[in-house]
C-alpha cells in the first residue's frame, strides 16, 4: 500500500484524510518536519509516498492526477508531492534538507511545495498534471480557503475526470462516432475492476474473429467481419480511455497497446486474402502491398519525428502556416481526415468489406493510404527544407537505429574511408540500383542490386544522419526491402509464395514497430544480437534474392516460410522478454491517430 504523510495542524471538516484512503494511501500525520522525515524514512524504498498539506482544498481527481499516475517517478500538485521508488532518494534529500533548515518547526508554512522547490533546485524532473478547471491549493487564511471550497463545488470533478479520458487529438470519425459514448464503457468497465490490458486482448480476440469471419469468403461471414472489426476499434478506444480515467498505466500495457493495433489490421488483410481466394480471387499481393504502405507511412511519421522532436533553432515558415490553418475549425477536421487515421481507415475498411468484395477493399485502402502518405510526406518534406534547425546526436543515433542495418551495412560505415555523399541520395542510388535490377528478368540481376543496396546502405550510415532530409533514410530502407519480398514473391507464381511473404514482412514490420517504441521510451534499439541474428535490412533482402535465384519457385515458398518463422521467434522471443521485465519503458500511444 503507498503511504501519505499528512502534514500540519489537522484541518475541521476536512476530507484531505479520506481523499487519501480513497485512493489507496494510508495515511500518517506529522507534526513537525523531525516527524515527517522519521515517518518517511520509515516507509519500505519499494513503495510510493506523498507528503501532503493538511490545508490542502481541491478536488479528488485532482490529488489522483498528481499522486497515483504510475508513469513518473516525482509528480506533484499544489499543496502535495509524491515519489515512486525511483524518485524516493531524490524526496529524502529533499526533505532532510527542509528539516535542518527549519529545524524541526510546526509543519504550518506547507512542507510540500517547499519540497518541491527543493526538487526543482536539485534539477529532478518533478511531473506537473494540467489540470485545467479542476481546484488544488492551499489556502492561505479562512477567506481564501472559503473561496476555494465554492470553487470545488462549482466544477463537478466526475465530468472532468470522465472528459479528460478521451484524447485531446483525434480523428473525425474516433472523435464524433466513438468517444461520445466510448467513455461511459471505459467508466463501466473501469468501476467494475476491469483493466486496460483485458480490453486490449478482448480487442485483439475480436479483430481475429473478424478476419476469421472475412476468411469464409461468404457475404454473411464480410458482414460480420465488418461489424466486429468496428467493434473491436470501440474496445481499442476504451482500454486507452480506462488507463486516462483510472490512471492504470503499464509497461506491459503500453506494449500491448503499441503492437496490438497494427496485429488486428494485418491480421484483417490477411483474412480478406483468405476470404477472396475461397471465392477463386487471389489478391495476396495486394494485402501485402497495403501492409508494406501502411508500414512505411508509420515509419515515415516516426523517423520524422524523431529527427525534429529536440532539434534547436527548430522553425520553419511551413511549420507556421500548419499551425495558422489549425486555428481554423473545419481545417482541421479536414487535415485529419485526409490522413486516413486509424478510425476513418478501420470504418473504410469494414464498410467496404460489408457491401463491396476483397479486391475493391483494397483498391480503395491502397489509394487512400497512397494519398495520405504522400500528402503527409510532401508536408514534412516542405516542412524540412524550409526548416532551420540543428538536429541532435541523440537524434541522428534514433535515425541509425531506426535503419536497422545489419552486419554488412554495419562493417562497410565502419571501415569505410570515402565519402561519397549525402546519406540520403546515396541511399536512393542503392534503392535505385535494387529496384532495377528486379525488373531486369535476369536470374542473378537481384542478387547484384542486393549487394550494392547493401554496400550502399553502409555508405549512407557512415556519417551521423543530420541532414534535412536525412530522416527519409529509414523508411526508404523499409520500401526496399519489403517491396523487394514482395516483387520476388509475386514472380515465383506458385501458390503460397505470396503468403509466405505476407508472413515474412509482417515479421520483420513487428521488429521495426519495435524498435520504435524501444526509441520512443528512451531505452535505445534492440540488442545488437538480434539485429545481426535476423541479417539487418540489408542482409534480409540479399538473403531472399539469394534463394530467389538459388532455389525453384516450390523451394523459394519454402525458403520464405522458414526464414518468416525463423525471423518472428526470434523477435517475438526477445520483444516479449524486454517488454515484461522491470526496466522496459511505459510508453502511450497518446498523440498518433493514425
Amino acid at each position: 500500500m503507498s503511504t501519505a504523510i499528512l502534514t500540519g495542524q489537522p484541518v475541521p471538516g476536512s476530507s484531505i484524510e479520506n481523499d487519501l484512503r480513497s485512493l489507496g494511501f494510508d495515511v500518517r500525520i506529522a507534526a513537525d518536519t523531525t516527524e515527517a522525515e522519521t515517518l518517511l524514512a520509515a516507509v519500505p524504498g519499494d513503495r510510493r509516498v506523498a507528503v501532503v498539506d493538511a490545508r490542502f482544498v481541491g478536488h479528488l481527481h485532482a490529488l489522483r492526477l498528481g499522486l497515483t499516475d504510475p508513469r513518473f517517478p516525482l509528480a506533484a500538485v499544489p499543496g502535495a508531492v509524491t515519489a515512486q521508488p525511483a524518485g524516493r532518494q531524490a524526496l529524502t534529500r529533499a526533505v532532510a534538507r527542509e528539516n535542518s533548515a527549519s529545524t524541526g518547526t510546526t509543519l504550518l508554512d506547507n512542507l510540500a511545495d517547499r519540497i518541491v522547490t527543493a526538487l526543482d533546485a536539485d534539477g529532478c524532473d518533478v511531473y506537473r498534471p494540467e489540470l485545467g478547471s479542476l481546484v488544488a491549493t492551499v489556502p492561505a487564511d479562512a477567506q481564501a480557503g472559503s473561496e476555494a471550497r465554492q470553487a470545488v463545488a462549482a466544477v463537478d470533478d466526475e465530468a472532468v475526470r470522465l472528459k479528460s479520458a478521451v484524447k485531446s487529438r483525434d480523428g473525425f470519425f474516433t472523435t464524433h462516432f466513438i468517444s461520445p459514448y466510448s467513455r461511459y464503457i471505459a467508466r463501466w468497465c473501469a468501476r467494475r475492476g476491469l483493466t486496460p490490458n483485458q480490453v486490449t486482448t478482448a480487442s485483439l480476440l475480436t479483430a481475429i474473429i473478424a478476419a476469421g469471419c472475412a476468411a469464409t469468403g461468404t457475404r454473411v461471414g464480410f458482414v460480420a467481419a465488418g461489424v466486429l472489426l468496428l467493434f473491436s476499434f470501440v474496445l481499442d478506444c476504451v482500454d486507452g480511455q480506462i488507463a486516462r480515467y483510472a490512471l492504470q498505466y503499464s509497461t506491459l500495457g503500453a506494449w500491448l497497446d503499441a503492437t496490438f493495433d497494427r496485429a488486428k489490421e494485418y491480421a484483417y488483410y490477411a483474412g480478406l486474402a483468405l476470404g477472396a481466394a475461397r471465392g477463386g480471387d487471389d489478391v495476396w499481393a495486394l494485402a501485402l502491398g497495403a501492409m508494406i504502405l501502411q508500414t512505411c507511412r508509420h515509419v515515415v511519421d516516426f523517423s520524422f519525428n524523431e529527427a525534429n522532436h529536440d532539434a534547436t533553432a527548430n522553425t520553419s515558415p511551413t511549420a507556421a502556416l500548419s499551425d495558422k490553418l489549425d486555428s481554423v475549425g473545419w481545417t482541421v477536421w479536414v487535415r485529419r481526415m485526409i490522413v486516413l487515421p486509424i478510425g476513418e481507415r478501420w470504418a473504410m475498411i469494414a464498410v467496404l468489406t460489408a457491401v463491396t468484395t476483397p479486391r475493391i477493399t483494397f483498391y480503395v485502402l491502397l489509394v487512400g493510404c497512397a494519398f495520405a502518405a504522400t500528402y503527409t510526406t510532401a508536408g514534412r518534406v516542405l516542412r524540412s527544407l524550409t526548416r532551420k534547425a540543428t538536429r541532435t546526436d541523440r537524434a541522428a543515433r534514433a535515425l541509425a537505429d531506426l535503419a536497422d542495418s545489419g552486419p554488412i551495412a554495419s562493417f562497410v560505415a565502419r571501415v569505410n574511408p570515402a565519402r561519397l555523399g549525402a546519406p540520403l541520395l546515396i541511399a536512393l542510388a542503392g534503392t535505385a540500383v535494387l529496384a532495377v535490377s528486379l525488373f531486369s528478368g535476369v536470374t542473378w540481376a537481384p542478387v547484384a542490386g542486393a549487394f550494392v543496396y547493401a554496400i550502399t546502405a553502409g555508405q549512407a550510415l557512415s556519417r551521423p544522419l543530420k541532414g534535412s532530409l536525412d530522416w527519409l533514410v529509414p523508411p526508404l530502407f523499409r520500401a526496399a526491402e519489403y517491396c523487394t519480398v514482395l516483387i520476388l514473391a509475386a514472380k515465383a507464381e506458385v501458390n503460397g509464395a505470396l503468403p509466405a511473404a505476407f508472413g515474412l514482412v509482417a515479421a520483420v514490420a513487428y521488429h521495426h514497430y519495435d524498435t520504435v517504441y524501444r526509441i520512443r521510451g528512451n531505452a535505445g534499439a534492440p540488442p545488437a544480437w538480434l539485429v545481426r541474428a535476423t541479417g539487418g535490412h540489408e542482409g534480409r533482402t540479399l538473403l531472399v534474392t539469394v534463394l530467389a535465384a538459388a532455389l525453384t519457385a516450390s523451394q523459394f515458398t519454402v525458403a520464405l516460410t522458414v526464414l518468416a518463422v525463423a525471423v518472428a521467434l526470434l523477435v517475438l522471443v526477445e520483444s516479449i522478454r524486454f517488454w515484461v521485465s522491470a526496466g522496459a519503458p511505459a510508453v502511450h500511444d497518446e498523440g498518433e491517430p493514425a
